[in-house]
């Protein structure tokens, strides 16, 4: 079996992702608490433009959106996923909350992973939940910076 994987793409956008050793460690940590392995997981940065047509070919929405996910699991408890990111979408979020697009950016990271780990966010209860464990693994990649700094 082949080592597991994070994989970090560019589609037509130029973004300097930092921290890629840590998000990964970050990421596993997360999928390996929630009782998960992870088999090959890829973040895509991209365009409003790019995500928007993903989401009108795919899933038939026609608006502008955050992160879309695709799980390509075959093996139950196995994570192995697609998760496109919107750099656009995640920069005007940033400003609209008050946030770094760094702390926006890992808040949609986990929450595409979150996804493959069975979580929704449709309903209320639901996506209180989704939320409570967005933040608690945000706290932990938070920790995890702090700790790398020193």
């Amino acid at each position: 079996m082949s080592k597991p994987a994070i994989n970090f793409f560019l589609e037509d956008v130029k973004y300097n992702l930092k921290n890629k050793t840590l998000i990964r460690g970050w990421i596993n940590d997360t999928i390996i608490a929630e009782g998960y392995q992870l088999e090959e997981l890829s973040f895509i940065l991209c365009s409003d433009e790019y995500l928007l047509a993903i989401n009108q070919q795919y899933l038939n929405h026609d608006t502008y959106t955050d992160v879309i996910t695709f799980d390509n699991s075959e093996t139950l408890k196995m994570i192995e996923g697609d998760i496109f990111i919107s750099i656009e979408r995640i920069q005007e979020n940033a400003k609209q909350f008050k946030g770094t697009v760094q702390h926006e950016l890992c808040r949609v990271m986990i929450h595409g992973t979150l996804h493959l780990l069975g979580y929704k966010d449709k309903g209320k209860a639901a996506k209180t939940l989704m939320t409570q464990k967005e933040d608690e693994y945000l706290a932990l990649w938070s920790a995890a910076l702090t700790n790398s700094a020193i």
